[in-house]
């Protein structure tokens, strides 16, 4: 499948977090193809040195090693990522973690930290990168919830509750931001086919009760939440505003 092309994105300045494998992988790569200039963070260092290195000379990215627990971290990498690459007007707030937990097994510091993996974050990256987009006229937010919270995944209570969490302050910073021409929307992927998925979860069983409960007939990839970051991203969707978009296949 060709890729869409959206020459508004050409030289746009985007901040990705998670952006070293899986949907985040994607995105970093969708956006350096379509000639953006791309600052990621990450943990895994060996898939983002890779990445990088992969991408090569065709676009140009740069990556930091980031914690996004770590708030006064993350802000050190989103200012040495505006300072390689000049200011941000686009944030894909990514970066997750969707470890299974038993009801009986979850402690107050397990659930304060998948909270701050999962929707903390999101939050201070925007406080951090909003005045560049108003400086500039205008920006896109993009933030990553996730379909658990609408089909009551079992054994993701923290992780469902904090990405229902990410609709709402994606309503709340589409009003606070849209006096400046920054838009904020939030993608809700349904079961995507990362290797994580596939390593851990995608039995023979859980194919076929997914393919039973799509429309689609078919699995997704992490390009399918890729394109439609492009066109939130773009000026394409220049009216469109505190949304949120289910990528699933048709599941719910």
């Amino acid at each position: 499948m060709a890729d869409a092309q959206y020459p508004s994105l050409k030289d746009k300045v985007v901040f990705i977090s998670g952006g070293a494998s899986g949907i985040g992988e994607s995105i970093v790569r969708h956006f350096a193809e379509q000639g953006a200039k791309v600052g990621f963070i990450d943990i895994a260092d060996d898939a983002a040195k890779a990445l990088v290195a992969d991408i090569g000379t065709k676009a140009k990215v740069h990556y930091e090693h980031c914690d996004v627990t770590d708030i006064a971290a993350l802000k050190a990498a989103i200012g040495k990522v505006r300072q390689a690459l000049g200011p941000i007007t686009i944030l894909v707030n990514n970066a997750a973690h969707d470890q299974r937990h038993k009801i009986d097994d979850v402690t107050p510091e397990f659930w304060d930290n998948r909270i701050a993996i999962n929707v903390r974050h999101q939050f201070f990256a925007a406080q951090a990168i909003y005045p560049d987009m108003k400086a500039a006229g205008g920006g896109s937010i993009i933030n990553y919830s996730s379909s658990a919270w609408l089909t009551g995944a079992m054994d993701l209570a923290a992780y469902s509750t904090s990405k229902a969490g990410v609709l709402g302050l994606t309503k709340s910073l589409a009003r606070d931001l849209g006096v400046h021409n920054i838009r904020v929307n939030a993608i809700i992927p349904g079961w995507i086919m990362t290797k994580r998925q596939l390593d851990l979860w995608l039995t023979p069983e859980a194919e076929a009760n997914l393919m039973q409960r799509q429309c689609l007939k078919h699995k997704l990839h992490p390009a399918d939440c890729a394109r439609m970051t492009l066109f939130l991203a773009s000026d394409d969707s220049s009216g469109i505003t505190s949304q949120s978009f289910v990528v699933d296949g048709g599941r719910l």
